[in-house]
Formats: structure tokens, sequence, C-alpha cells
């Protein structure tokens, strides 16, 4: 597992140390491209992940385009499966299930959202549990929950990479998760939980969030909402793990302020985004792994 060489820092150093979640990623990903690079030397078969997209919304035309491009470069098969916007549940959920049945297919990910008209619980449910590289089905959940095996949500995973790079010990710790998404908020707090912190979920309506804050030794803003969590909130010396992205590489978290009270802090961008990506490859390879006979 990836470490992140620690540096002693001056006695009068106020500021916190930033989690370079860039080039941890990058590390991981050169391991995925390694073990991908076996995995064709040993079988003839490339890692394959499919993306599927719903219409042509920017965003999600450019995060499927990234994703894509960041296959190529560590040696996985990329297979993107383009709908129109019209398309209905019935036919996304034919469309999902014929890649979970598909053994040439490793990994999906349905890029989300996918229109309020169709049933994005029901169209992620049609991906084979052993191919939810992206760690959104109600298997993974519960998999996360009881400490089992299986995959985890990406940026979920991606940051408790950080957290053990950055030799975080999280034993007894009081970690506050502002935010309660299904595929980030409350999978991150079950994955803290089951590392033994103790875990506070919070929300943008918990009634006065500030004082709760105040008492985390490690703080996860996922809330979506820029420099929603003021940085004179932050205890002294505490872990700051800001998830959020919003216009103008604005987090959840207001850095300059926090970075003065905590002790380690993650950039935006370059602290948990990178780390999304690297853990959807790194999942990907070792889906096709297990269904290779080969791990």
């Amino acid at each position: 597992m990836a470490r992140i060489q620690q540096s002693a820092q001056p006695s009068d150093q106020r500021s916190a140390r930033l989690m370079d979640g860039t080039g941890l990623a990058r590390s991981i990903v050169a391991s995925s491209a390694e073990a991908a690079a076996d995995i064709r030397r040993r079988t003839g078969t490339s890692p394959c992940l499919a993306t599927v997209l719903v219409g042509e919304d920017p965003a999600s035309v450019t995060y499927v385009r990234m994703k894509r491009a960041r296959c190529e470069k560590a040696g996985i098969t990329s297979r993107h499966v383009a709908l129109p916007a019209s398309v209905g549940t019935a036919e996304l959920v034919d469309t999902i299930g014929a890649l979970s049945a598909d053994p040439d297919v490793h990994g999906i990910l349905l890029q989300h959202p996918v229109g309020p008209h169709i049933d994005e619980r029901a169209a992620f449910e049609a991906i084979d549990p052993a191919k939810d590289v992206d760690g959104v089905t109600m298997h993974s959940f519960a998999a996360m929950g009881f400490g089992l095996p299986g995959f985890v949500s990406c940026t979920p995973g991606g940051i408790m990479r950080l957290l053990d790079a950055y030799d975080v010990d999280l034993t007894g710790k009081h970690a506050v998760v502002v935010g309660r998404s299904a595929i980030l908020g409350k999978p991150a707090g079950l994955l803290l939980l089951g590392r033994d912190a103790t875990v506070t979920y919070c929300h943008s309506r918990t009634t006065d969030l500030s004082a709760i804050v105040r008492e985390a030794d490690v703080l996860l803003a996922a809330v979506g909402r820029p420099r929603f969590i003021a940085g004179a909130d932050i205890k002294p010396g505490a872990v700051v793990i800001d998830a959020g992205y919003n216009p103008g590489n604005v987090g959840d978290v207001d850095f300059d302020a926090a970075r003065e009270r905590a002790s380690l802090i993650t950039p935006v961008p370059g602290g948990v985004g990178p780390m999304t990506i690297a853990v959807l490859l790194a999942q990907t390879v070792e889906a096709a792994q297990r269904q290779l006979g080969l791990g």
C-alpha cells in the first residue's frame, strides 16, 4: 500500500500539510497498469470497463471522456455506450443487463445523474455486483457496511486510501461526515466506522452544525455547497477531507482559514478528485482478475 513520506515541520509552522491526491493517484494508476499488463500476458485479455452515458450533459460527457482517457493510459479497454436522453428505465436496464452478461466486460460504470424520468436505483441494480467497480449497488453498500468482500464506492474508497497513505490512525477518533449521499457520505461513514472511528453523520439541516464540526478529529465535507464549513470551526490539529467540488475550484470547506487550524487537509482540486478515478481503475483491474480466475 502506498505511503506518503512524512517530513518534519518546523515547530512554528501553522499551516496544515496538504494531502497530495494527485501524486497518490498516479502511483495507484501505475500499479493498476502493471497489473493490467500482467493479465494480458497471462490470458491475452485486457481488463475492460464499460461506461454508460445517458444524454449529453456537458459535465457528464467531460467526466466520461476523462475516465476513458485514463483507462487507455492504464492499459484498460474502454467500451462506451451512449444512449439518448429520451431512453426509458426499461431500455437502460436492458442495456446494463447485457453488459453484465458479457464476459468481455469486467467493470460497468453508469454515469449519473441519468435524468429525472429514469429510475436510477433500478438502473444501478442491473449491474452485476461482480462488475460494480463504482460501488453503487445495494450489494456493494451492504458489503461496505458488513465489512465483506466487494467493491467500495470510489470516492469514499479514495478517501480511505488517502488517510492510509498519510498514516492517519482512525481508531477511537471522532469522524464527522457532512453529507449523506448514497455514493459518498453514507458509504464513507460506513468505511470509517469499519476502521474503529466514532462516526457522526451531519447534513445541511443539522441543528448547530458548527458545534459538531468543532468536535471532529477527522472532518469529511461532502455536502456540495461552496465554503459551507467555516475554517474557524475546524478543531486544532484535525484532519480535513474536502470532497466538494464547486464552480471556481472551490470546495465545501473555507480552505484558507481551515488550513491555519488543521494538521492535514486536502486541496481542491488535487485532493480527493484524482483518487476517485484511480480507485475506479484499480477496482476494474481487480474485477478482471477475479473473473478470469487470477485472484
